[in-house]
């Protein structure tokens, strides 16, 4: 699937860690950007998605990853900057991957 401009492989109940997605904790998202899908024997590319496949899923948790510091100095002009951010994360339940 697709989310945030990135693809994860994902699998049914499995959790997943995506890039933040609108929503409160319990609430059910159907992703439809669905680019491949197997069960095994059969394996259905999509170009670029497969048509009437969605992912279902449930958010677990809104989060936010590890901070990132960026620090910057000029050497012998006592200039130096250090920020910090903190990635917003979404936690993903995967429920069901259906086809229509």
């Amino acid at each position: 699937m697709t989310s945030g401009g990135k693809q994860y492989k994902v699998e049914e109940n499995q959790d997943v860690v995506v890039d933040y997605l609108e929503g409160k904790e319990g609430d059910r998202i159907n992703i439809k950007e669905v680019n491949l899908i197997s069960d095994g024997n059969k394996i259905e590319v999509g170009r670029p998605l497969v048509a009437d496949a969605e992912v279902v899923a449930t958010i677990k948790q809104q989060i936010r990853a590890d901070k990132v510091i960026a620090f910057k100095m000029k050497a012998k002009k006592r200039y130096k900057r250090k920020i910090g951010h903190k990635q917003p994360l979404t936690v993903l339940h995967t429920e069901k991957i259906k086809m229509k």
